[in-house]
């Protein structure tokens, strides 16, 4: 790949980040109900089972905090592949298909402006987490943080251009994303310590990445975890690499149908 041709490869990865970021900044309910639904989760059942759950490590909003944000990153990341459905039906996608771009960096496009919808409002609901009195324990521990949402945002993201490209209706997509999503969300440490499970859900908490993601950004943010840092590193980027990589296959393939 020569000089030229790698600018046109950024500036089409440029162009989509940029209009997914157009979209989203247009879209005002959408960012007021991405922050409303999570911080009522947040405020509410941080303060209802606060006062009936008794942690070792603090208080329970506190502990809750990182789970929210993942929530978050969750829910926003997977939903980026809705884009996609809409970009079939108007038309749009087999306009780029046929770009003399490789669908790779089409792919990668789509995903840099899923990733940063993700990052901002997870960044966001950290900020105002923080102001209605949610501990943090430095600066640097939340900057941390949000590079482990990007991390993160890449492997769900990936995850929904993958089941994106398979599926034809928004219906079918909202559905298999709420089927998706709430038991990879219940089945984490969202909510509660992996101790208090019992042994036969503490299986499915371990092998969901969403665990390891929240524990990373858990120890980012509070000094605590019961995971090491190192494995939750090793664990959320072999999976935002496996889906990045399984997206953009499947984004391929889904232009050659």
């Amino acid at each position: 790949m020569d000089i030229s041709e790698a600018k046109h490869c950024l500036n089409t990865v440029y162009t989509l980040w940029l209009r997914e970021m157009l979209r989203y900044k247009r879209s005002r309910s959408r960012i007021i109900g991405s922050l409303a639904t999570p911080l009522f989760f947040l405020v509410i059942m941080g303060s209802a089972l606060g006062s009936a759950m008794t942690l070792r490590s603090g208080r329970y909003i506190d502990y809750m905090a990182p789970g929210i944000i993942g929530m978050s990153v969750l829910f926003s990341s997977l939903m980026g592949g809705v884009s996609i459905i809409w970009d079939r039906e108007f038309g749009f996608l087999k306009e780029i298909l046929v770009a003399p771009v490789s669908r790779i960096f089409t792919a990668l496009g789509k995903a840099a402006g899923g990733v940063s919808t993700a990052m901002i409002q997870g960044t966001l609901l950290m900020v105002i987490s923080g102001h209605i009195g949610v501990n943090y324990i430095s600066v640097p521990g939340q900057l941390f943080c949000i590079l482990v949402m990007f991390v993160m945002g890449l492997g769900f993201i990936g995850l929904g251009m993958a089941i994106a490209s398979r599926i034809d209706s928004h219906e079918g997509f909202q559905m298999v994303m709420t089927f998706l999503t709430f038991p990879m969300l219940m089945a984490s440490t969202a909510f509660y310590p992996m101790e208090n499970l019992p042994s036969w859900l503490g299986i499915p908490v371990r092998l969901n990445p969403l665990t390891y993601g929240i524990e990373a950004m858990r120890w980012s943010l509070l000094g605590i975890s019961e995971v090491p840092l190192i494995r939750s590193l090793v664990v959320i980027i072999i999976f935002a690499s496996a889906m990045m990589a399984l997206g953009s296959w499947s984004f391929d393939r889904a232009g050659d149908q």
